[in-house]
């Protein structure tokens, strides 16, 4: 090989070293669950409940004053990684005069979920859910069907809260989408977070 060929050769190589590199700090940039600043070490339990939660089908939203939730959370390989695995939903209503929710389930939990960074901004996927909404009413255009929510859906976390917010904006960001009867479903919710085992009322965030 002459010398030409092997500068060439070697700032080939040089290149692709660097974007390697460039790859593997991007990938361990990843949030992790961390609790007064440290990173968690173990599983925790985190559980809240939704001051403002509602999904919308096309022409009915579905309100629930009770949208509780607990989350099984842990950090592996770098990244924050959970489950879902309670959402009790109780006294549901709709915006309807004649729709009514006759039966809400969240069925085939658990939910695994996932941290994830965009553009500086952390976010929480969760991923495979299944929400089951029964409705009725003689007059309802959706009395006795039962709409299968599901879907994968992304929340912004808000470090100084403790919080994650669902809406439009964090959906479109993480790439997310809800559906149901074969159209999209809009889902917006505020869930505040506290720690339920070892680190009860230590400060929770993400980064």
């Amino acid at each position: 090989m002459n010398p030409k060929t092997t500068r060439i050769f070697l700032t080939g190589v040089f290149a692709a070293l660097l974007a390697s590199m460039a790859l593997a700090s991007t990938a361990g940039a990843a949030p992790v669950w961390k609790f007064e600043g440290k990173e968690l070490s173990g599983s925790e339990v985190i559980v809240g409940g939704a001051e403002h939660s509602s999904m919308a089908l096309p022409g009915l939203v579905t309100d629930c004053e009770n949208f509780l939730y607990r989350l099984s959370i842990s950090n592996s390989a770098g990244t924050g990684k959970g489950e879902v695995t309670e959402l009790p939903l109780y006294n549901c209503t709709t915006d309807s005069e004649v729709c009514a929710v006759k039966t809400i389930t969240a069925q085939e939990l658990p939910w695994p979920s996932v941290l994830k960074t965009v553009t500086s901004t952390h976010y929480i996927v969760i991923e495979k859910i299944k929400v089951a909404i029964q409705y009725s009413g003689v007059e309802c255009a959706l009395g006795g069907v039962t709409a299968a929510v599901k879907g994968t859906a992304g929340g912004r976390i808000d470090n100084v809260s403790e919080s994650a917010t669902f809406d439009p904006a964090s959906f479109t960001a993480t790439g997310t989408k809800l559906s149901a009867l074969g159209s999209t479903v809009d889902w917006k919710g505020f869930f505040p977070t506290e720690a339920f085992q070892w680190n009860r009322e230590k400060a929770l965030s993400v980064g």
